[in-house]
């Protein structure tokens, strides 16, 4: 695991508490990549991974979900629209809990959903509360991540799955500059580590839990980043960016870096689903 020194709690909620508005003006309701089967919309392609990620754990209408880092309620709404299924979703942001919330109402589903703004390393729900802990590209922001799916694993109910997407580190760590490549992408993006599967999948393994998929998923989400580089180029967004936070320009720079890592190999990107014993 690659972690680095000066990511800041306040700093993650500051970056999601400002770059709300960029991920909408950049990418749209859902804050996560896009996965492509082919020539998709980048809209569709968003829907596709929430998706297969529902579909690899199983997600019905007789589940309770808690969203871990669930930004704007884009898939939290998405799940309890199209399976019915109850939702909570957990941000560190009070301005994504908001907007969620006003989210939810409008695509009527307020009734199967709630939000609320807390930090998923310290938010506290009773044991056996949920069927599915569900988290896509929040715990790359976690301090202490075998600590949180110690916490996470207790959460669930017996048979109940723990399904996440996550920029991983990669696993060939004799790639050029491997570490150079990770550490900036953990700068740019307020990471204070980058693991790779195989850790996530011993820490989900330790707490008792069975990984049932364990998927790299990189060159289906790449392209994210090639069309977020061409949006900001079209839209002139990092002028306001400057205006308004420097960090925020940092983030949309960082694009080229992300995107130059999964290209080499530093990192991946792909989804771990594992299971509670009944």
């Amino acid at each position: 695991m690659i972690a680095i020194e000066g990511v800041r709690k306040d700093s993650i909620r500051s970056h999601y508490q400002l770059g709300t508005l960029f991920y909408r003006l950049l990418w749209g309701p859902h804050i996560h990549h896009g996965l492509w089967n082919g020539d998709e919309s980048a809209y569709v392609a968003q829907c596709q991974l929430t998706d297969t990620l529902a579909d690899m754990a199983r997600i019905t209408k007789d589940d309770k979900v808690v969203d871990i880092g669930c930004g704007m309620g884009g898939s939290a709404i998405r799940l309890a629209k199209l399976r019915a299924c109850d939702v909570t979703g957990v941000t560190l942001s009070p301005l994504q809990q908001r907007w969620a919330t006003v989210s939810s109402k409008m695509k009527r589903v307020g009734k199967r959903t709630r939000f609320i703004a807390d930090d998923a390393e310290h938010v506290s729900f009773d044991p056996a509360s949920f069927d599915v802990v569900w988290s896509v590209e929040c715990t790359e922001h976690l301090f202490d991540k075998p600590e949180f799916f110690r916490r996470a694993c207790q959460w669930l109910r017996p048979g109940g799955r723990i399904a996440i997407c996550v920029w991983f580190e990669g696993e060939d760590t004799s790639v050029a500059d491997h570490r150079k490549q990770c550490e900036e992408v953990c700068q740019r993006f307020v990471c204070p580590s980058l693991a790779s599967r195989a850790d996530y999948a011993r820490w989900m393994t330790d707490c008792g839990m069975r990984v049932t998929d364990n998927e790299d998923w990189t060159d289906r989400v790449a392209r994210t980043w090639e069309i977020c580089k061409q949006r900001v180029q079209r839209t002139g967004v990092r002028h306001i960016a400057k205006i308004l936070d420097r960090e925020q320009v940092d983030f949309i720079d960082g694009f080229d870096a992300l995107l130059n890592a999964y290209r080499s190999g530093a990192m991946q990107y792909g989804a771990i689903v594992a299971e509670k014993d009944a």
